[in-house]
């Protein structure tokens, strides 16, 4: 005799996609801990990084717009990379209100450090490449969902 299927259970933790998607990002924060801890920076500090890796010279509005954060919340982060070295952060000529970034010798450096990660990342998670790129593209989707509910 089959066992009847168990009723659905919309408040067990297990069933939530938020906790899935959450405990994963906990994970996946571990996993990045020590590897950048050997370039001396945070997981939030290697985001902003990875923005100006790609548009160096960029507002700080520009680059809260990247990170899907508050402009403000960043200024400390930004003041710890510029202490250390890895960015200058300077008034606009043009607007003084706005704070331009740019890399410095030592943050352009920093990203031929930073070259392996993704490759760490990618052994470390057991997926294939095409898995992982499915997975990064359906949670994309995911997250635009949720942007136009607000």
């Amino acid at each position: 005799m089959s066992k009847p299927p168990a009723p659905c259970e919309p408040l067990k933790l297990d069933n939530q996609l938020c906790f899935a998607l959450y405990s994963t990002s906990l994970q996946m924060t571990k996993v990045y801990k020590p590897l950048l801890q050997a370039l001396g920076l945070t997981y939030p500090q290697y985001i902003a990084m990875l923005v100006l890796w790609e548009e160096d010279g960029i507002t700080v509005g520009e680059i809260s717009s990247r990170m899907l954060t508050d402009p403000g919340s960043l200024t400390p982060l930004l003041k710890r990379l510029e202490g250390e070295g890895l960015i200058t952060r300077t008034r606009s000529a043009a607007d003084e209100r706005v704070v331009e970034l740019r890399l410095t010798d030592k943050g352009r450096a920093l990203r031929e450090r930073a070259q392996s990660i993704p490759s760490c990342i990618l052994a470390t998670s057991g997926l294939s490449l095409a898995q992982l790129g499915k997975l990064k593209d359906e949670l994309v989707t995911l997250r635009g969902h949720l942007q136009g509910a607000e």
